[in-house]
């Protein structure tokens, strides 16, 4: 081995005994993508990093990363079939090829994400914490090897053994750790950090559970359980070195201390915190960041007393208590007991990752005023609230720092992003459950809550509204049940706080937080969401991704997507057209085989593919869209068979989930596959129109279903939507937009050009006005429609009726304001599509100036402006490496067993699912609303 002692190793440049030196500048494609064929020596550490006593020859034995020589590739993926998975060449299925490929990319990304941590120590720069609820990572394996710059290189040494890539990346289940936006941006932001190099953790919670896998059962929403882990996770790492104690209830003690009061929490029950860790791999980049979600176990594994007397059920009934928190996404709290499990479930995964992160700031002896420096905390929405009051407990309580300069620590080292302008979605908790279950924390909140109320008392003195002022700023709440209001929280505990989309934080600003923003004039920001080109061009479309490579000769604008624009100058020339055309095309034909495959129904690929996918929820408005589809059929009833011929094609998609107590998005549902049923079988109408409901929306569907859109429904009302980010992958893949003046649909607009879209209805000014006439008739053509369902001509009117009663008599969202120049601009929007050239021009215009929609430009702003952090690059290795040999393995046997069990497997479900009574069904439609308890608002953005 080649000694390097007196190698120098720093952020951005590893330089040799001669001075030369790799600089990962410039042309970031050709570091990782071309240094891939070579042999390369890993980073080294000096003496001190390493240890005095270090052994060298183990170093020596680890100094090298894996090649990527396909015959190392083949070797490493059978090895793992062999030593890791326990099978034979004989028993070689897709499922464990798939397991043992994934086996083989998490080494590699082992390596790096080692390198990458102990760099990060190294350096000792500031790191940013992002705690989130959730993750909506989607399949990792695609997304790890074009970050790795490695697929083709996988795809060619599987070829060889048996296997398509493309196959194994179906074989992947999607995480159950999120079901939206907020999970998703979560995910895209990792993704970003670990791009631009930025020391950062992801912190969460992993799930047992994920929120449901949804099934529709003769039109219904039927919730079926999501054991995402029954076939194990390849990507995660269990650390059960890494574990913290969690606790909750009990009592706070008080004492005097040299003329102090200190308060000592005795709790009454523990549960022990484990560590997941999951590698995120960036683009074109040697650095690979981690994403850390924690489960609960019992800290007694057995009660051998209960045991031996008899009582087996309390012998385990503690670990079934504490695995209860981790055990499902979203639990339902419409009980008390249900809320009790959700403040647990936060509680529970801020206590952890708040000790995770002292513990490493503590691994140098250094003064607490340091924290800040070394330390920031993103709050992703309000679930990890309560990390403000848990960080100065530790800080006051068990490290003994004065209130004051705890606070000013912890001031400092929070932000936090909110993500919805709607009041009743902002999480409040009740005094008597914080009281129960964090005793200790109540206090610290009223505490703070004393103190800013004293201080927002004296700034509105003579104010003759000082005590509203101070009842609407308060942490607490004077309601029955008096509550703690957890945005307040935030805002008061926070450096900073961010809206997700312009008209999103000016309207925090104006509205929603008025006062904060007049106290705290400085502190709101607007952060516009993005999301990562890297997942949502280049994984999901292909042929696009393709296009843009040929174009502009190389993979750059995967890293600077404002590079796409730049192909703003083909816009006249015919080839370039006709190959964006196509690639749109085999997209198409690419989800129509999907559909025909989930739901049985064959669709026209020749038409038009109007898409709405997103959460079920009326201020989404997808009643509006299954109006309009009512509306398009009833008129095409009304023509002539020749007329008819003249008309656009068109193919309606919906997909979402409803949460499971809320009914009126489950009637939406129902009331989208009534239509379809109606729709789909009138002889008369044939293809020139299908409704088609998509099932189980998820990230992998997503990336098939969004890269096949030629228009896109974003129609809430304006006001609503915080941001969303379906609208800017749906427009980067070449979509066009129907949609409001809402969220993040207002800057899109601004980049596209509002000549490249359809916008209708209210603006937010109008809102408002609107509202006070939501009883006014419908008209009559919207009446029309509002008969046709309440007459039973779509689905059952026991069942649909309220829906349309609802908007009739309080039509809060204003479908009914916005419906006649929602059927005009849909109009507008069959015209353009007459015109295939009008449209491709639209279509292409909106697809090359999506630059600014970036999660890295989102991602480098709040690095730059929120968490003052500096990126930390890892630096090529240098040119060496060892090789391996392959070993090839017979599969067909085994693949035949798979499927067969698979199969097998499928026809138990059908069978269970036929036999689910449809009295049963229609039962589920039939709750009393205005008595079920249970929130719309399961999670927001």
């Amino acid at each position: 081995m080649v000694e390097r002692s007196d190698k120098r190793y720093s952020s951005g440049v590893f330089v040799d005994e001669e001075g030369s030196g790799f600089r990962r500048k410039g042309s970031r494609h050709s570091s990782r993508v071309e240094l891939s064929a070579q042999k390369l020596y890993r980073p080294e550490f000096d003496s001190v990093m390493r240890g005095e006593e270090a052994n060298e020859k183990l170093w020596e034995l680890m100094a090298e990363y894996i090649d990527s020589e396909k015959s190392t590739i083949q070797k490493s993926i059978v090895a793992h079939v062999e030593y890791t998975l326990a099978r034979t060449r004989f028993n070689f299925d897709k499922n464990s090829c798939f397991k043992a490929t994934a086996l083989s990319i998490r080494d590699r990304l082992i390596e790096s994400w080692n390198d990458t941590q102990q760099l990060f120590t190294a350096e000792d720069k500031k790191r940013v914490y992002y705690m989130s609820i959730e993750f909506l990572i989607g399949r990792s394996m695609q997304n790890a090897l074009v970050n790795l710059g490695l697929e083709d290189k996988y795809r060619e040494a599987l070829e060889e053994v048996g296997y398509k890539l493309e196959e194994l990346y179906d074989e992947e289940v999607d995480p159950g750790l999120g079901n939206g936006g907020l999970g998703r941006l979560a995910s895209c932001f990792l993704d970003s950090l670990a791009t631009l190099d930025y020391p950062a953790w992801g912190y969460g919670i992993r799930y047992d559970y994920g929120i449901f896998r949804q099934m529709i059962v003769k039109g219904y929403q039927v919730e079926m359980p999501d054991y995402w882990l029954a076939q194990m996770n390849p990507w995660e790492i269990e650390r059960s070195d890494v574990s913290y104690d969690v606790y909750f209830g009990g009592r706070v003690e008080k004492r005097w201390e040299n003329g102090v009061e200190k308060s000592n929490w005795i709790p009454s029950e523990t549960v022990k915190a484990v560590a997941y860790d999951n590698p995120i791999p960036g683009y074109d980049t040697f650095n690979t960041i981690n994403l850390r979600l924690w489960k609960s176990i019992p800290t007694n594994e057995f009660d051998f007393q209960s045991f031996n007397q008899g009582d087996y059920f309390r012998a385990i009934e503690t670990r079934q208590k504490a695995e209860y928190i981790t055990s499902v996404l979203y639990p339902n709290d419409s009980t008390p007991s249900g809320k009790e499990l959700r403040l647990r479930q936060q509680y529970f995964f801020c206590c952890a990752t708040i000790q995770d992160v002292i513990r490493r700031f503590l691994k140098k002896s250094r003064d607490w005023e340091e924290f800040p420096d070394k330390v920031a905390i993103q709050l992703n929405d309000t679930h990890p609230a309560i990390s403000i009051p848990e960080l100065l407990r530790v800080l006051v309580d068990k490290y003994g720092l004065e209130w004051q300069r705890a606070w000013n620590i912890c001031y400092k080292v929070f932000s936090y992003t909110n993500h919805t302008v709607m009041p009743e979605a902002l999480e409040k908790w009740s005094i008597e459950l914080f009281e129960r279950l964090l005793p200790r924390h109540l206090e610290i909140i009223y505490l703070i809550n004393f103190h800013f109320m004293n201080q927002v008392g004296q700034r509105y003195a003579n104010d003759p509204k000082k005590f509203d002022i101070m009842g609407y700023m308060s942490l607490i709440e004077e309601s029955r049940p008096k509550t703690v209001r957890m945005a307040n929280l935030c805002i008061v505990g926070s450096h900073a706080v961010n809206g997700v989309a312009a008209l999103h934080s000016n309207l925090l600003k104006t509205q929603l937080f008025a006062r904060f923003h007049e106290y705290f004039p400085n502190k709101f920001q607007n952060k516009t969401n993005g999301v990562t080109p890297r997942r949502w061009i280049k994984c999901s479309n292909k042929p696009l991704s393709d296009l843009y490579q040929k174009y502009l000769e190389s993979n750059s604008w995967l890293s600077d997507l404002t590079e796409t624009k730049s192909l703003m100058r083909f816009i006249d020339n015919e080839e370039f057209k006709e190959e964006f055309r196509l690639a749109k095309q085999q997209n198409k034909e690419r989800l129509a085989r999907w559909i025909e495959k989930e739901c049985g129904i064959r669709v026209p690929t020749d038409a038009m593919f109007d898409i709405m996918v997103k959460r079920i929820h009326e201020y989404k408005r997808q009643n509006l869209f299954a109006l309009y589809m009512i509306h398009r059929y009833f008129t095409l009833k009304a023509m002539s068979v020749d007329d008819r011929a003249k008309q656009v094609k068109r193919v309606f998609m919906v997909g979402g989930k409803a949460a499971p107590g809320y009914i009126a998005a489950k009637k939406i549902i129902k009331l989208i596959n009534s239509i379809g049923d109606v729709v789909n079988n009138d002889p008369d109408i044939g293809d020139l129109m299908k409704v088609v409901f998509l099932p189980n929306y998820c990230v992998s569907s997503a990336q098939i279903i969004i890269p096949a859109a030629d228009l896109t429904e974003q129609i809430s009302t304006a006001g609503t939507e915080a941001s969303g980010t379906s609208n800017m992958k749906f427009v980067m893949n070449g979509a066009i937009i129907m949609g409001t003046m809402d969220g993040a649909n207002v800057e899109i607009v601004e980049d596209v050009g509002i000549q490249n879209s359809f916008i209708f209805g209210a603006r937010v000014h109008e809102v408002d006005k609107l509202r006070q006439h939501s009883g006014q008739p419908a008209g009559t053509r919207l009446q029309k429609l509002f008969d046709a369902v309440k007459n039973g001509t779509f689905g059952n009117p026991k069942e649909l009726s309220s829906l349309i009663e609802s908007l009739e008599h309080n039509d809060v969202y204003l479908v009914k304001s916005d419906f006649y120049s929602y059927i005009e601009k849909q109009a507008e929007a069959d015209a353009t599509y007459k015109n295939q050239d009008q449209w491709l021009r639209m279509s292409i215009t909106g697809a090359l100036n999506m630059g600014r929609f970036s999660s890295d430009r989102t991602i480098k702003e709040y690095a730059d402006e929120i968490w003052d952090l500096e990126s930390v690059e890892i630096p090529k290795p240098s040119l060496n490496a060892m090789s391996r040999v392959k070993s090839q393995p017979n599969i067909n046997p085994a693949q035949e067993r798979l499927e067969k069990r698979r199969h097998e497997d499928q026809e138990i479900s059908h069978n269970k699912i036929e036999s689910i009574p449809t009295e049963d069904l229609e039962a589920s439609l039939m709750k009393d609303e205005e008595e079920d308890k249970i929130p719309k608002y399961l999670y927001t953005s």
